[in-house]
């Protein structure tokens, strides 16, 4: 199986998706035609930096 390879842009959109619309993960990465393995660590590398609990 080959994979695809997507442009930042594309990559920092599909965050947005989640991050700030509410689409989950699943149903956003169906719709884009990839993995939730890959829109998560695509989350994790251009999401919002969480705020750590004190």
């Amino acid at each position: 199986m080959k994979s695809k390879r997507y442009p930042e842009e594309f990559k920092r959109e599909a965050v947005k998706q989640v991050t700030e619309r509410g689409y989950s993960v699943a149903d956003v990465a169906q719709r884009l035609d990839t993995t939730t393995h890959s829109l998560y660590a695509w989350i994790k590398k251009f999401g919002e930096p969480q705020p750590k609990p004190s």
